[in-house]
């Protein structure tokens, strides 16, 4: 086990350069497999999800070897496996994202019910309803997801809530199903757009149409292509927050400003200060923050995965700001860490009048009496203390205050953040944070 000590009170200056996508990386690996011979992936970041997603792809018989900082070439020639090791289901969520790409190549596919962050309700269901039309068969035996398919056929499909994984896993299917899928009330996230980018290069024929429309014209093959991962729009965000809280001034290279629009313009509301130019976002303090009230939903709007850090940020700004989780059916576990350090943070439930319609999830009638809602007055002075990480975005959260926090913060399990950041620590210790690694005790 592995913990970080941070030292608070330090503005961050300088520069990094965004790795490949979290959201997008490992599943452009797991897209490889469809076709015979060998891609290559740019632009990978150095984190435990692509290094899981690699190892399962060696298990089931495929090469994945490095070959530059972050390129990985991916060669599916003697890819013959069906079936995912249990092992992996409790460590990523990677391992669902192999079921239909398993079952287009084989007819078979068995993988392990997905782990990864525990951040409320992310039905599977939606999903596997849409393999199921496609014609598989899928049966739960033991913790392993069972998927059988003589053919996997095109369909019309309306995803009944948005689902930015639901989308990409029928689009994975579909590539090589026989005839045309049409999937309304599809994601829009910029990650659905790299996935579909990427396949189109290897022979898919993929559009997306007028609103939440992709067509998917089932080929009979895919070749091996090459593709650069789009750049991460969340490690970006995470920056950004980081340095406004702590008064500092930091330039993130070739962040994409389409990517991250709605943040900047509830950042410029909130005070913050920002600049785009051909190198990416710079991004600094330029006085007292403003209270500012944030929906989350999915993209174009305010992602899900911005709020725990957007929170901190809101913890040093004047007035009293909300934060209204539509997404997810609960992410603030973190709320009671930074509760800890003193942070003034009330927890509520919103009167929305129709909650199935409002919310992105799967509202159900026992979570009316939920806290799907904070308040966070302040500004407040944080002090540091004693933390263990319960999942990544709240492991990146406690991060972040520790660096804005008096005092020293201890944050233990930091296995699930290096999940998605690339040397985290590493790179604020370039912009000036006092922050190290050590081995828990």
């Amino acid at each position: 086990m592995m913990e970080f000590i941070i030292t608070g009170g330090k503005p961050l200056y300088g520069s990094i350069r965004l790795g490949g996508a979290k959201n997008s990386s490992f599943k452009l690996m797991i897209a490889s497999l469809l076709c015979q011979g060998e891609s290559r992936l740019l632009n990978l970041p150095h984190i435990s999800d692509v290094e899981v997603t690699k190892a399962i792809i060696t298990d089931l018989g495929g090469s994945v070897r490095s070959a530059g900082e972050r390129t990985f070439f991916i060669d599916t020639k003697k890819f013959i496996s069906q079936k995912v090791s249990s092992k992996y289901g409790s460590i990523s969520r990677a391992s669902a994202m192999f079921l239909p790409v398993l079952l287009a190549r084989f007819g078979r596919a068995e993988v392990p019910l997905p782990g990864g962050d525990k951040i409320g309700s992310r039905p599977l269901n939606w999903h596997l309803t849409g393999l199921e039309q496609m014609g598989a068969v899928i049966t739960q035996q033991k913790g392993m997801m069972v998927a059988e398919a003589k053919v996997l056929k095109g369909i019309s499909y309306r995803f009944p809530k948005n689902t930015h994984t639901g989308t990409e896993t029928l689009i994975l299917a579909a590539v090589l199903a026989r005839g045309k899928t049409v999937l309304e009330n599809a994601a829009l996230e910029p990650e659905v757009d790299d996935l579909m980018d990427y396949l189109n290069k290897m022979g898919a024929k993929i559009r997306r149409r007028e609103g939440r429309v992709i067509e998917v014209f089932g080929v009979k093959r895919l070749t091996p292509a090459i593709h650069q991962i789009m750049p991460d729009r969340n490690e970006a965000v995470s920056y950004a927050c980081a340095a406004i809280a702590t008064k500092g001034d930091i330039i993130v290279e070739n962040a994409r400003k389409d990517d991250i629009e709605t943040f900047l313009e509830k950042l410029e509301e909130a005070g913050g200060g920002y600049e785009v130019g051909n190198y990416g976002v710079r991004f600094y303090y330029r006085g007292k923050l403003k209270a500012t009230d944030v929906i989350t939903r999915p993209h174009p709007g305010f992602m899900s995965d911005w709020q725990p850090l957007w929170a901190v940020m809101l913890t040093q700004a004047t007035g009293t700001s909300v934060i209204h989780e539509a997404v997810h059916s609960y992410r603030f576990h973190y709320v009671s860490d930074l509760v800890r350090m003193g942070a003034k943070i009330k927890t509520y439930q919103p009167a929305v009048g129709d909650e199935k319609r409002f919310y992105n999830f799967d509202f159900q009638p026992g979570e009316a009496e939920a806290s799907h809602a904070i308040k966070i007055s302040g500004p407040t002075d944080l002090v540091g203390g004693e933390f263990k990480v319960h999942d990544l975005r709240a492991g990146a959260t406690l991060v972040l205050a520790g660096l804005v926090a008096k005092g020293t913060s201890r944050l233990m399990a930091i296995e699930q953040i290096d999940r998605g950041y690339e040397d985290l620590d590493g790179r604020l210790r370039s912009m000036g944070a006092e922050i190290r690694r050590k081995t828990s005790r």
